[in-house]
């Protein structure tokens, strides 16, 4: 049954049924809360925003790592229906400026720095007006719905709300007010705008309503088998779906406590897995691969993991098969989706067989229906056969935000999201993502997908990561180059590569180009940035 539920209804429904559980710790700030305290917490902030005059539907954008203040403003807007629009957390001036004009946010959350760079001086160097306007009364000629900026922190700068000032806003609105306005959201009202990462093109805002997260957070916490008695560390961004839905929400939905890490940082995930006896554990793959790598791995107690989710990007089966055995997360599950699909569509279960569940990303979800399509005719291929994953159902995007024409490129008429990767559908019904479309390498008519060499590549015993990409080629259309991240301490060269591929893969299978590389291009997100790889790699064959 899919819950016809909001955010907000969601978490005074868990609070009452799990009071005094802790709903969420974070071990580096010494900060624990329980379910009823998170209820409170969460009403203070809604009337907050009421009390500032944040209307039902009105647009706030949010702009930190995961600090407290953002977990507390995502679930205070699922209760007076604000909708949260979520900025990565790499943003410079430009990517800032088009994402406040284009979403017409009437309201910025900011942190003051992040890495070094102060998220203060962007947004003022945009925005000018700031630094002259009276707090909450701000007119910008280029961003002509901006009002209001607030800061995490209680430094005072011009124009801008300290969080204290924004929190004092309460005292304007009773408990009635608030329960009035709660119980005038609708489960199918867009709560949530996610922009995409806009590596093809101006990012897009993907719009989710309630409906869309709830259910999806829902169904992947029964598929980890989650209580309230499991304890999550979530190191992934809140700002991308896998924080604020496969995360946060998945915990809340089950009344479980949310073990929080501010910014990913290997050793600091081990801490917290250790200190706070963690059940579960997220991570994309690169993530999972620092935390096994890093020199003092050995020196922490992960043994009470259980469960968790290695998605964001293909999982490599020798990194699973490092977490299940050597970490301990016997049933640690694999996600694959994006964020137009909620974003889960597929998920491994944890009583899948060891093999279904390192090599597939599962089966599709209850209520979800999934086909896998040729791209060129647009019929449903063979059990076997590689072709576009579709999807439809409750899960699905109300569309683009202010973008009715992407939007009718991603869905059509009846309904189905192309992906725009590329799947295997199994005799079993299991899934296996070979790629996106736009990463086959076509060789010498021959189409090549990146995973499967990689994959290989996994087995090499020095080799910790690997990518593979396709480079323009005079004779064959498109040659093959690996960048390849060696284990510590371990020599490679080109050549021992090339010898270890021999007889064990196709010939034309083994790449030509061989890079060694400390670190890839990532998003804030943890995803491997796979064009920017690209155009290094057509600069080295140029070159």
């Amino acid at each position: 049954m899919l819950k016809h539920q909001t955010v907000g209804s969601v978490v005074r429904e868990i609070a009452k049924n799990y009071p005094q559980t802790e709903a969420y710790v974070y071990p580096e700030h010494r900060i624990r809360k329980t379910y009823e305290e998170f209820d409170h917490e969460t009403d203070q902030l809604a009337k907050a925003f009421m009390g500032m005059g944040i209307a039902k539907g009105e647009h706030v954008a949010i702009w930190s790592d995961n600090k407290k203040e953002w977990l507390l403003s995502q679930f205070a807007t699922g209760k007076m229906g604000a909708v949260l629009v979520t900025v990565n957390t790499n943003y410079q001036e430009n990517e800032l400026a088009y994402l406040l004009d284009q979403s017409d946010a009437t309201t910025l959350i900011l942190g003051e720095e992040f890495k070094g760079t102060s998220y203060i001086d962007i947004i003022n160097s945009i925005c000018p007006e700031i630094a002259s306007s009276k707090k909450g009364n701000i007119r910008s000629k280029k961003f002509p719905h901006f009002k209001r900026v607030i800061v995490m922190s209680e430094s005072e700068y011009a124009g801008i709300y300290t969080w204290s000032q924004f929190e004092s806003f309460a005292h304007h609105v009773s408990d009635e007010q608030l329960n009035t306005r709660l119980k005038m959201l609708h489960h199918d009202d867009v709560i949530n705008i996610q922009y995409t990462s806009g590596t093809t093109g101006f990012p897009k805002g993907v719009m989710l309503t309630h409906t869309n997260i709830v259910n999806n957070a829902q169904i992947i916490g029964d598929f980890m088998n989650l209580t309230p008695e499991d304890r999550l560390c979530i190191p992934v961004p809140f700002f991308h779906c896998f924080g604020c839905v496969l995360g946060t929400l998945a915990a809340v939905t089950h009344g479980s406590t949310m073990v929080l890490v501010e910014q990913f940082e290997p050793k600091r995930v081990l801490q917290a897995v250790q200190d706070e006896k963690c059940t579960g554990l997220h991570g994309v793959p690169t993530m999972f691969i620092a935390e096994l790598n890093h020199p003092d791995y050995r020196q922490f107690d992960t043994s009470t993991l259980r469960t968790g989710i290695m998605a964001g990007s293909p999982c490599p089966i020798e990194v699973m098969k490092k977490v299940i055995e050597d970490m301990g997360a016997h049933e640690i599950t694999i996600c694959y989706g994006q964020t137009e699909a909620s974003p889960v569509i597929t998920q491994t279960k944890s009583n899948d067989p060891i093999e279904k569940r390192v090599a597939t990303v599962g089966k599709s979800h209850p209520h979800v229906d999934v086909k896998i399509i040729d791209p060129v005719t647009g019929n449903e291929v063979e059990t076997g056969t590689p072709g576009e994953l579709c999807t439809r159902g409750y899960l699905i995007m109300k569309g683009y935000y202010k973008n009715e024409e992407a939007t009718r490129s991603v869905i059509d008429s009846e309904g189905w999201l192309h992906t725009g990767d590329i799947a295997i559908l199994d005799d079993d019904g299991y899934i296996e993502i070979t790629g996106r479309m736009k990463d086959m390498i076509i060789r010498g008519g021959e189409n090549v997908y990146p995973r499967e060499i990689e994959e290989f590549l996994y087995q090499h015993p020095s080799i910790q990561d690997v990518q593979v990409v396709g480079v323009p080629d005079p004779k064959y259309g498109e040659e093959l180059m690996a960048w390849i991240i060696s284990k510590d301490g371990e020599q490679l060269d080109a050549e021992s590569i090339r010898s270890f591929c021999k007889g064990k893969i196709s010939y034309h299978k083994i790449p030509k180009y061989i890079e060694f590389i400390d670190s890839y291009p990532m998003t804030a997100s943890g995803k491997i940035q796979k064009y920017l790889l690209r155009e290094m790699s057509a600069n080295k064959v140029e070159a």
